[in-house]
């Protein structure tokens, strides 16, 4: 990179910790949360770098006027945003921050999966209710299940790790890693989660190869009936196949912190009527996208960020 220091956009909004970490470091930098995808391709020419967290889309429209641009941050996890096959064929730098929010991920995972194994959500409601049900709200202890994770990156690792202290059985698979295995988890196959887990945990990317993985034919390939877990990405899992899986009780229960459409007033006839049996049943847990959203990650993930930033020079 350039000895001059580059000159940074940054698109979206970001939490106010990040502008004096810049500041230290003599970042140059124009803060514009606000932007529109106009007035973006309109003046990305004029920068080195861009930092977006989940508002703005990096496609081949932005790219194509961003001639200066030599890197992007991305203050998150995801990358599904950025086309990454433009980026490698023009050498621009893409990094992301999920080092920063993995300890809010695995803990809400965590403490999504006892509560439903626990009917807390559901038990809490009927007591309110005047109701009384102890037997209806018996429920199972984590340290006598088998959790697969797929996907063992920065949130896989975290949750494998908290996850131990229950004293479960954690097997990992991550298909573009080798000899990944450790204290915390047991390296495996995707046959042998299908086989032997009774949880499953998704921390993979959305890709055009992940996108839609858990659907019909992936649900039936387990061995016996599980949990499934989405703090991932919603496109991930087919809502409708879910559902069916419930119904059929193949599915367990399942802890979704994502959805396939999270613009819940925009929501297609088939993903409204999966999203209302999903809202609907005692054997789901719902939360708004914010696994990974504490008030501790949004200082993380810019402290990520910055020492990024800084490796570039």
């Amino acid at each position: 990179m350039s000895q001059i220091q580059p000159i940074i956009l940054i698109a979206d909004e970001m939490h106010p910790s990040l502008f004096s970490m810049l500041d230290q470091a003599g970042f140059r930098y124009r803060y514009d949360p606000k932007i529109s995808r106009t007035d973006l391709i309109q003046q990305i020419g004029d920068y080195d770098g861009l930092v977006i967290r989940s508002k703005t889309t990096v496609d081949a429209e932005v790219l194509a006027a961003a001639h200066r641009l030599q890197f992007i941050g991305r203050a998150g996890a995801g990358l599904d945003l950025i086309d990454l096959g433009i980026t490698e064929a023009r050498n621009i730098r893409v990094f992301h921050a999920g080092e920063g929010n993995r300890d809010a991920v695995a803990e809400h995972t965590v403490g999504m999966l006892l509560g439903l194994l626990a009917n807390l959500a559901k038990a809490d409601r009927e007591v309110r209710q005047g109701l009384w049900d102890r037997e209806g709200n018996r429920g199972y202890e984590l340290g006598s299940l088998t959790v697969g994770i797929v996907g063992f990156g920065n949130n896989g690792h975290a949750t494998a790790r908290r996850l131990s202290g229950f004293g479960c059985r954690v097997l990992c698979y991550d298909k573009y890693l080798t000899h990944y295995g450790g204290a915390y988890a047991q390296e495996a196959e995707l046959e042998q989660i299908m086989e032997e887990a009774d949880v499953l945990s998704l921390h993979i990317p959305l890709t055009a190869e992940t996108r839609m993985m858990i659907d019909d034919a992936f649900i039936t390939r387990f061995e016996k009936p599980f949990y499934l877990i989405n703090i991932a990405r919603g496109e991930v899992v087919s809502l409708s196949a879910l559902v069916r899986g419930l119904e059929s009780g193949k599915v367990r229960g399942a802890c979704l912190d994502v959805l396939e459409n999270e613009k819940l007033a925009k929501l297609t006839p088939d993903q409204q009527a999966a999203f209302d049996y999903l809202r609907h049943s005692d054997k789901v847990l719902l939360t708004p996208h914010v696994a990974g959203w504490t008030h501790e990650s949004y200082v993380r993930i810019n402290e990520v960020l910055v020492r990024q930033l800084k490796a570039l020079r």
